[in-house]
């Protein structure tokens, strides 16, 4: 047999075409896996940190309204609760604007995985990609 002629023919190479498409496109998957994984940690560590936050900031709030209304009960309690009430709403108001901007602000999730596979399409078509 000559070492120069292809062995298998056109199903070996088409087979290990296929193989290669699959190879690929296990990575491909693995790392979207890695992605998905990685955001939903990092969104439960916010969740946490965010609840203890609200939770102890909120009692801490509480209890400096209190003590501001029992030092100046005897002059001027009404003024000083109208006031922290005011400032409780205004604040309240301002966090939930916040908090509706990045509900509603557009994230670009799977960016890794979708640069990936930018590069792929474009090295199966022959065309350079520059890359970081």
């Amino acid at each position: 047999m000559d070492p120069s002629s292809p062995r298998g023919g056109l199903f070996a190479s088409l087979r290990g075409l296929l193989a290669s498409a699959i190879g690929l496109l296990q990575t491909r998957l693995e790392l979207l896996a890695t992605e998905i994984e990685e955001e939903k940690l990092r969104l439960l560590g916010l969740l946490g940190y965010g609840i203890v936050a609200f939770l102890l900031l909120g009692a801490g709030i509480i209890f400096l309204a209190i003590f501001l209304t029992v030092l100046l009960w005897d002059s001027n309690r009404l003024l000083v609760l109208g006031l922290l009430t005011a400032l409780f709403l205004i604040c309240g108001g301002i966090s939930l604007a916040l908090a509706w901007r990045c509900a509603h602000a557009k994230t670009r999730l799977f960016s890794s995985s979708l640069a990936e596979l930018a590069q792929d399409r474009a090295a199966l078509s022959g065309r350079e990609v520059g890359g970081p």
